[in-house]
């Protein structure tokens, strides 16, 4: 490897980069949203409904779903758009919504997930991916 491609990132390749951000957030992810399926939905169903959210069991377990099985498909860079589309809208609404009016230190782990959710929307998964090895066939 050349210096210039270290110093620059002139690097053809950037797949692995792609693919570890992929997984890093996928699995960072699930953390939240399965602790929300598996035991705590009664809770996270009394905050949505707090919020006005309208039909607030179906957008909870909406959003619960983005966060966990929506999380996992990214993390395998299955179905990675529409699951980053998932994504990107149920942290557009924490953002925007619950989070609305926050300084951003209460804000700042939603817009984590939320940019890269818009980067893998844009991008999608990148060589290393399910959706990859599906497409090329």
């Amino acid at each position: 490897m050349k210096i210039k491609q270290i110093l620059f990132g002139t690097t053809p390749d950037a797949n692995i980069g792609i693919l570890i951000l992929r997984v890093f957030i996928g699995a960072a992810m699930m953390t939240h949203g399965c602790q929300k399926v598996f035991g705590g939905m009664e809770k996270f169903t009394g905050f949505v409904t707090s919020l006005g959210v309208p039909a607030p069991q179906f957008m909870a377990w909406l959003a619960a779903g983005s966060e966990s099985l929506g999380a996992l498909l990214l993390a395998i860079g299955l179905l990675t758009r529409p699951a980053a589309f998932m994504i990107l809208c149920t942290m557009g609404v924490a953002v925007f919504g619950a989070l609305g009016g926050q300084p951003f230190s209460k804000q700042e782990m939603a817009w984590l997930y939320l940019i890269p959710a818009l980067m893998f929307l844009l991008k999608g998964a990148g060589k290393w991916s399910l959706d990859y090895f599906i497409s090329r066939k």
